[in-house]
């Protein structure tokens, strides 16, 4: 299933997309996507219904974020042994996991806001995992089962705030807007094997990011153990799991960096596509 959510920023209604492409709504099923939302027995429940038999919804509406009431998003730093490369990183020993912030997080296809003075703003195309159990010390080969499904993500970062500025990477990594996520939920049945997924990244039509998930150091089984170890994931977190090479930090001889006006369009197979307009910060 695809699932998903629709409507004006902050009167979102859950939904699904049907085999013809079409929204068809949950409401009175779901009051949303989120929380025990997430759960196998309620995703059951929703891939038992008719999509036909459900409310089409008319129009274009708006794309929200695909989950909503996360409790944590976290990301992973360096995961792709070619991006690490590129940027000239060693390979880690361990995961590097960091936090964006919750208010990062926006719908697919909304704007992205290039921070006041940044000049360093990029694009990372990533797959999301999401949580459908609550995960707490869980083992590699259990970890799939609390997942609901996988989504797109694109985890923009204001270089200068996450290298140099001093501390942590949180702080390039939280803006506003920092965080599309989706179009859609796709339930995990719906995904062979998130180890082998093309994924893309293109900036006006070019095409920059070019990898696989193949390519992860840490695949996504021994992340969710990992992460499970030292934070508590609850229904509707979700795990960023790292990006391929190719984004503007590792462009050389030059790193290339985003502009107010220049589109992204990220896709992971099976997962669709997101696109973003980038518009200056103007508050």
């Amino acid at each position: 299933m695809k699932l998903l959510r629709y409507g004006p920023k902050g009167q979102e209604k859950p939904g699904l997309l049907d085999a013809s492409g079409a929204i068809r709504s949950l409401t009175g099923i779901l009051p949303d996507l989120a929380g025990d939302a997430l759960s196998p027995g309620v995703l059951a429940k929703i891939a038992a219904l008719d999509p036909m038999s459900l409310p089409k919804v008319e129009g274009n509406p708006r794309l929200g974020q695909c989950v909503t009431g996360l409790t944590n998003f976290v990301c992973i730093g360096l995961n792709y042994a070619d991006h690490a490369a590129e940027t000239g990183a060693a390979i880690p020993k361990e995961p590097i996991v960091f936090l964006k912030s919750l208010g990062a997080v926006c719908g697919p296809n909304d704007d992205v806001i290039i921070p006041r003075n940044s000049v360093k703003t990029d694009y990372e195309c990533e797959l999301a995992v999401i949580i459908g159990t609550t995960a707490r010390h869980v083992s590699e080969d259990d970890a799939l089962d609390y997942v609901a499904g996988y989504a797109i993500a694109n985890d923009v970062s204001e270089r200068e705030w996450q290298a140099e500025r001093g501390g942590a990477w949180d702080k390039g990594k939280g803006f506003d807007t920092f965080g599309p996520l989706g179009p859609w939920l796709v339930t995990k049945d719906e995904i062979e094997d998130p180890q082998n997924l093309a994924m893309y990244t293109d900036i006006d039509g070019k095409r920059m990011q070019n990898g696989s998930t193949k390519t992860m150091i840490f695949g996504v089984k021994t992340l969710i153990a990992y992460v499970s170890q030292c934070i508590t994931l609850h229904p509707g977190d979700v795990i960023s799991t790292g990006t391929p090479p190719g984004v503007g930090l590792g462009v050389k001889p030059t790193p290339v960096f985003l502009r107010a006006g220049q589109t992204m369009k990220l896709g992971i197979a099976g997962l669709g596509e997101q696109t973003q307009k980038l518009v200056p910060w103007a508050m």
